[in-house]
């Protein structure tokens, strides 16, 4: 399909302070606050630890458990990737940590957030790829880590991720498809949350044209982060990018478990994320939605916005648990859970 050409007028090296090196690398001017992580007392809502997930490509995942879990209560796990267009941010950023913590804290839940690759040093399918090395640890570490062994039911875990993060989320819910219930064995995958999920497409859609120059989302720096991220000579209808073209020969989409589908309005990519809706829907997956105002990743700036997703991510993961309540109670759970 020819590419339909209209101008924005945002330059997109700017606002994401950026620049593209001789060698294809990034250098990344804005330098975004980090955190460490507290496994022991600590004023933040929950505690948290660090473990490397691949030293090689020198990747990491951060455990975020709510402090005072009731006795004998197990909760479900999430595995949270971040946002940044596949080419900005990291797990320990204080953004996404604080986030992490008080989800953790609001639903409960434990929060395992992967520090994943990024491109253009790492083109997709790295990202995806680290995602399901993240898997593949939390069924490795089961009976290891102390926090998982004793706190998580891991058959009632989620995959959860915003913007770029919830791309992830949905291709690594499609990958661990492929693989039987005793390779993943203790882990069972119950849910999908995606939340403002990044897609594309070469055809532009009518919201991406009605706020081509939007302040946080502009379509110049989306195309940019497309072309950064994706396979080289790929365009946007490539799988990775547009779910929509490439679900018309993917048979594993309607095995997927129940998905969370959220979007705002003042967000270019709404219509990507109600096409997706409707996809899958069409192809007979339980999903929920969850549209509501406001912008892109409007969460991470507006506590009032925040505590309206964690609620509806809460409603979401109880109501997935409790088709499976071998060990969780939600009731329980959330008697000790601390206001945000």
């Amino acid at each position: 399909m020819a590419e339909e050409q209209i101008q924005c007028s945002v330059d997109p090296f700017e606002l994401l302070k950026i620049s593209l090196n001789s060698d294809g690398s990034l250098t990344r001017h804005n330098k975004f606050p980090t955190v460490p992580p507290s496994a022991s007392i600590t004023d933040q809502l929950a505690l948290s630890k660090d473990f490397p997930l691949n030293p090689q490509n020198k990747t990491f995942l951060r455990l975020f458990k709510p402090k005072d879990i009731p006795p004998n209560t197990k909760l479900p796990l999430i595995i949270y990737f971040h946002g940044g267009g596949y080419i900005l941010f990291s797990a320990d950023a204080f953004i996404f940590h604080n986030s992490c913590c008080q989800l953790a804290a609001f639903i409960p839940a434990l929060i395992l957030s992967v520090d994943y690759r990024l491109a253009p040093e790492h083109r997709l399918p790295g990202a995806f790829d680290d995602a399901m090395e993240s898997i593949q640890w939390v069924r490795d570490q089961a009976l290891d880590d102390p926090w998982l062994r004793d706190y998580a039911d891991l058959s009632k875990c989620f995959l959860m991720g915003s913007s770029s993060g919830g791309g992830i989320a949905y291709h690594a819910g499609l990958r661990a498809l492929d693989l039987d219930a005793d390779h993943l064995s203790p882990v069972k995958i119950v849910g999908l949350v995606l939340n403002q999920p990044f897609f594309g497409g070469v055809q532009r859609t009518e919201s991406e044209k009605r706020m081509i120059n939007d302040k946080l989302c502009p379509l110049s720096a989306t195309d940019l982060m497309w072309d950064l991220s994706l396979p080289k000579g790929a365009d946007r209808d490539h799988e990775y990018c547009n779910p929509i073209v490439s679900a018309e020969t993917n048979d594993k989409i309607g095995r997927l478990p129940s998905c969370f589908v959220g979007g705002r309005e003042g967000d270019p990519l709404i219509d990507r994320q109600k096409e997706l809706l409707k996809m899958l829907e069409a192809r007979g997956v339980h999903v929920v939605p969850h549209f509501d105002d406001g912008y892109h990743a409007c969460e991470l700036f507006d506590p009032s916005k925040a505590e309206a997703l964690y609620k509806a991510v809460q409603e979401f993961v109880n109501d997935v648990c409790a088709r499976h309540p071998e060990h969780y109670n939600a009731q329980a759970a959330a008697s000790n859970k601390p206001s945000l």
